[in-house]
Parts: structure tokens; C-alpha cells; sequence
């Protein structure tokens, strides 16, 4: 009998935790008065830390969405290949870091519309004498689970020990420098920071993809959704991100 009081206990116990747990609708976070982003601060102009405080676009553009819902904002930082199945299970309000619209994120996360146009570019060591055309046969260096991994690995088909994977690009241009890698690939405003910032490497200017970021919010989350392309929308209207992403590319290089 005190086994089965206590198994009974634990699945109480269980059920009503599920039932307290939150769904990040545009009513909930207005209740909440935050707005949670998740997002990886390693991916200068977007997203990186500066004097001790998130900044970049995606910082931006989340202050605008908060203002008009009349909340404050809170950033979140963690690995990047986690922030998709982290908003699908409402663990934040939404998902900003540069990510790219792909079938298999749609499976997990519904998006906004696009807001940004970027393409993945190959660093190389200057003077190093690499091409474009040779990465299937190099040691590349990518952010995890980012476009950059998916060029390497689904497009060019390259082995699993030609393609090594970073928590930042920022740590992968790092290895390049010491001679660990062949090249990184990421996206073009991150690659260009870069390169602003480490005289001794240059960006090979061939775009190797062509993609577009948007915003990723748990899935039938329509609400908060709304309210997010209603300020994308105007911001763009406004002209107000490509302002954003000059400040930032002068900040961050």
C-alpha cells in the first residue's frame, strides 16, 4: 500500500508540473511582462557581448518587438544547435540567431518572415593559396548545426573528420589561425567580423549558398507570432535593420 501511495504521489506530482508549465503565447508573455529570446552572443553582427551586455541586430529588432508589446526583454544565451528544440519546447518566447529557414526546423518550429539575406562564405588563412573549389577536399571549420555544417556535409558530401565543429565560428577562425583548419565556413556578416578583426586572415568573395533569416517560435504559437511580423514588418518598412546591422558591423569590428 505505501508503494502505491507513493507511485501515485510522483504521477500527481508529474501531471500537475506538466499542467503548470507555460506556453509563450503573445497572452501568456504579455502576463508574464518579458519576452524571452534565445540565442547564441557568438555571432557578431547579430548577436555578441559587449561591456557585459547582449547586442546586435537580433537585440535590436527584439527590443523593438517588446517595446510595441509593451514588455522588457530578456536574452538567454546558449549553444546554438540547442536554440530550435529549446523554442519548440517553450523554453523561451522565440529564437533569434541568424537562423535560416530549413525542412527540418520546420518539423520542430514555425517562423517568421524573413528579414535578413545572407550567404555562407569560405575564411581562409591569406596567402594561403585556397579556393572555393577545393573544400571537398579540405579541413573545414563550422559553427554546429548551422547552415555552414549543412554546406559541408549534406552538399559536398565531405567526410565526418573534414568537418569540425565549434560552438562559434569565432572559435573555429581561431584553429585556422593556428594551422588546425583549411578554412571556416560561415555566414557572410559573421565571416566579414572576422576577417575585420584578424589581419592575417581574408574572406575568398564567392557566395557558396543563399539563404534568409527569420524568427522561430513554438509551433501553432500563432499570437506571439503575429505581433512578431507585424515589427519585422515595420522595421523593415522603416528601414530600420539595415541601419541596425551597419552599427553593429562598425561595432563589431
Amino acid at each position: 500500500m505505501k508503494k502505491f501511495v507513493a507511485i501515485l504521489l510522483a504521477t500527481l506530482m508529474v501531471v500537475s508540473l506538466a499542467g503548470c508549465k507555460k506556453t509563450p503565447t503573445l497572452e501568456q508573455v504579455k502576463k508574464d511582462g518579458e519576452l524571452v529570446m534565445l540565442t547564441n552572443a557568438a555571432f557578431p553582427p547579430f548577436e555578441y557581448v559587449e561591456n557585459n551586455e547582449f547586442v546586435g541586430v537580433d537585440v535590436d529588432i527584439a527590443n523593438e518587438i517588446a517595446k510595441d508589446l509593451g514588455v522588457k526583454v530578456k536574452v538567454v544565451n546558449m549553444d546554438f544547435d540547442g536554440i530550435v528544440d529549446a523554442v519548440k519546447s517553450g523554453k523561451g518566447s522565440f529564437g533569434a540567431a541568424g537562423i535560416t529557414i530549413k525542412p527540418d526546423r520546420l518539423d520542430k518550429v514555425d517562423f517568421s518572415i524573413e528579414y535578413v539575406k545572407s550567404s555562407q562564405y569560405l575564411i581562409i588563412k591569406k596567402g594561403s593559396g585556397v579556393t572555393a573549389d577545393q573544400i571537398p577536399n579540405l579541413t573545414i571549420g563550422v559553427q554546429a548545426g548551422t547552415t555552414g555544417e549543412f554546406f559541408c556535409v549534406d552538399d559536398n558530401a565531405m567526410a565526418e573528420d573534414q568537418v569540425k565543429k565549434y560552438k562559434t565560428a569565432l572559435e573555429a577562425a581561431n584553429d585556422l589561425k593556428n594551422g588546425r583548419l583549411d578554412g571556416v565556413i560561415v555566414d557572410q556578416l559573421p565571416a566579414e567580423s572576422i576577417v575585420a578583426k584578424n589581419s592575417d586572415l581574408e574572406l575568398i568573395p564567392e557566395a557558396l549558398t543563399e539563404e534568409s533569416y527569420a524568427i522561430a517560435v513554438q509551433k501553432g504559437n500563432t499570437t506571439l507570432l503575429d505581433a512578431i511580423n507585424t515589427t519585422l514588418q515595420r522595421l523593415m518598412d522603416e528601414g530600420k535593420i539595415d541601419e541596425y546591422v551597419l552599427k553593429h558591423m562598425g561595432a563589431a569590428a
